[in-house]
């Protein structure tokens, strides 16, 4: 028998696979980690979700643990996330979540406490190749999230059940209902848990100081003013606050003048995309052959060549913002990831 904590986040996904990791016969117990303690109005650590958790655990006949890692998320995922924009940058919180506290502190706490394995709610599959357990596209592609655990090395994943990737959407709230659990209609968890009503610029003008810049276009011709470049992202063409009559979109940030380059979609386009801190998963070959890659959470792929810091797109691609998670693939299967430079 295998012990096994799972993460609950008070959501049906995670909901279902407490039962089913509990139903496949493992010593289980499950957690939900308070990692925002500030205003929100979605996510997956308010007070009610944690209830919710806490209930769905009982019902289950589990028990349950919260563990508060709020100074931990804000120091490793809140304040770089800040930085990053203010910057000029583009983070992945998402990500950064995964790879530093579940991932992380959760998996080594799990470890002191004899548990062998945990388990999440993750929409994606723990695949056996010949190298070894490795992350593969979930069952549902729509709510695939095998992206957001490219980070993930080797020995994480050989310690990591996912129960619910084999299953859509559809079935998993069939599950649910067919258990009884109380999170079986509650509604997925959208955008960024920290940053409420979606207001990414005002969130971060909480935190730092605003510095208003102006909008130019690729020849340097002023283009009107901006509230200051934490706001914009590389590839943005809504919200940007200015009319010009045609579809426009940010094409470079320059936090060192608070200037944003405007332009059209082709100006968007390279043949190469640079990166930094490369890794592979596992001991197969990255570099110089040929990789799926996917450059966000719900976006599709395009294949390209890796090279020593850079990847060469078989096709000319919108560059990627500085920052956002490169993850690569084979057969569906992530096989590395970078970020993007």
């Amino acid at each position: 028998m295998t012990r096994v904590l799972v993460a609950m986040s008070g959501g049906v996904d995670s909901s279902v696979a407490a039962a089913l990791v509990r139903d496949a016969g493992h010593d289980v117990a499950g957690v939900t980690l308070k990692l925002w303690g500030g205003v929100q109005d979605s996510g997956c650590c308010s007070v009610s979700d944690v209830e919710d958790a806490r209930r769905v655990a009982a019902q289950l006949g589990l028990d349950h643990y919260v563990w508060n890692l709020t100074d931990d998320f804000d120091a490793e995922v809140v304040r770089p996330y800040v930085d990053a924009y203010a910057s000029g940058r583009t983070p992945n919180p998402c990500i950064e979540c995964n790879r530093v506290l579940k991932w992380g502190r959760l998996l080594d706490r799990a470890g002191a406490l004899g548990f062998d394995a945990i388990a999440t709610g993750h929409h994606a599959r723990i695949v056996d190749t010949a190298a070894g357990p490795r992350i593969g596209r979930g069952a549902d592609i729509a709510k695939d999230q095998s992206y957001v655990l490219g980070v993930l090395d080797a020995t994480q994943v050989a310690r990591t059940l996912l129960p619910v990737g084999a299953l859509t959407k559809y079935d998993v709230r069939r599950l649910a209902h067919e258990l009884g659990l109380r999170t079986a209609a509650k509604p997925d968890s959208q955008d960024v848990c920290f940053v409420a009503g979606g207001d990414r610029s005002a969130f971060i003008g909480s935190r730092i100081p605003s510095r208003p810049g102006r909008f130019v276009d690729r020849s340097g011709r002023d283009l009107g003013g901006h509230a200051g470049v934490q706001g914009y992202t590389i590839g943005q063409r809504r919200g940007l606050g200015v009319a010009f009559g045609q579809r426009t979109f940010v094409i470079d940030i320059d936090a060192t003048t608070d200037e944003i380059v405007l332009g059209a979609r082709d100006d968007l386009l390279r043949d190469e995309q640079p990166f930094v801190r490369v890794r592979s998963i596992g001991d197969g070959p990255l570099r110089g052959g040929p990789v799926d890659v996917q450059v966000r959470a719900h976006g599709g792929v395009a294949t390209a060549m890796v090279g020593s810091n850079a990847l060469r797109w078989s096709e000319p691609q919108p560059r990627v913002a500085p920052g956002q998670s490169l993850v690569f693939y084979a057969d569906d299967v992530v096989i590395g990831s970078a970020i993007a430079a």
